[in-house]
């Protein structure tokens, strides 16, 4: 229960440090974008290789990853569904709600919760690695491909030169390779990369301070379903799913505990760099993150 609260409260007093920066405007009017566009293509990108290199790949193929990609794709694959043709939503408007509904605070919460909580801090690298791998690609296209017709070769091009993208790419080659490189080689990586989780958290904060008008306000629709797929949902369904594969005691409250994070703050950084649903993005990030605190705290209660 400590870890829960812990994680939480840290990521809350940094949010309030950039809500109150903004306020203050200590920083100037242009500061939320600029430190979103530094964590999306400098910060992040350097946490990842150092991340995703030091990951056993092995992890792919256990039950656990199993229960968490199927899950995850479920999630998203219904949020698209309702979005784009119940709702006839635009691509970039399915795409951010499909991401405000399935991608987790798998580094900021998801990372300190399996260390205290689950005391393995690989719990995290499946879901991680499933959101690097397939949800922010995917996105990445449709939202890169919004600004005109592109040719497939111009929609891969410009996918593979995205740094998120790039630098998962390089981790995965690290991982794979049968030899080490040195420590101090990812040392200026670790460095940077230690910058991305505060820079997204006090990026959240000073979002919520932009004065609200109805222009910036989420789609109500587009916001209760997020919030119902991400809180509710998700959860279940992990819970179900690693109940009928039969995981294990421990490995079931991991999964579970992973499905039940809020929507990740990086979806508010992603949606400000392609400068579209930033209100979801917001909104979606804040209240799930408010209403993770009494979930994770019945999942850790009923299966830890």
């Amino acid at each position: 229960m400590g870890a829960v609260v812990t994680a939480l409260g840290t990521m809350g007093v940094v949010v309030a440090l950039g809500w109150l920066l903004a306020r203050r405007r200590v920083l100037g009017e242009r500061a939320a974008p600029v430190l979103a566009r530094v964590v999306f293509t400098v910060a992040t990108p350097a946490l990842l290789v150092t991340t995703v290199a030091h990951a056993d790949l092995h992890l792919l193929l256990s039950r656990t990853a199993v229960v968490t990609w199927t899950s995850t794709a479920v999630i998203a694959l219904v949020a698209v569904l309702v979005l784009r043709l119940a709702w006839r939503r635009p691509a970039a408007d399915v795409t951010v709600g499909t991401l405000a509904s399935s991608y987790v605070n798998a580094g900021n919460v998801g990372l300190p919760l399996a260390v205290y909580l689950l005391d393995d801090a690989v719990a995290v690298v499946p879901t991680l690695l499933f959101q690097l791998l397939v949800l922010a690609p995917v996105a990445f296209a449709v939202l890169d491909s919004r600004s005109g017709p592109l040719q497939g070769q111009a929609v891969v091009r410009r996918t593979l030169s995205n740094p998120i993208i790039v630098a998962t790419l390089v981790g995965l080659v690290l991982a794979a390779v049968p030899w080490d490189l040195p420590e101090v080689v990812y040392e200026p990586f670790r460095l940077i990369g230690a910058a991305a989780a505060p820079l997204a958290l006090l990026t959240f904060g000073m979002s919520l301070a932009v004065p609200r008008t109805v222009d910036s306000a989420a789609p109500r629709r587009d916001l209760a379903l997020a919030v119902g797929l991400r809180a509710v949902a998700h959860p279940l369904l992990a819970w179900g799913l690693g109940t009928a594969l039969g995981l294990p005691a421990h490995a079931l409250l991991a999964v579970v505990a992973m499905a039940s994070l809020p929507t990740a703050q990086n979806v508010l950084v992603y949606a400000m760099q392609y400068r579209h649903g930033e209100a979801l993005a917001r909104d979606a990030g804040l209240i799930t993150t408010i209403l993770c605190v009494p979930v994770l705290l019945v999942v850790a209660g009923t299966l830890g």
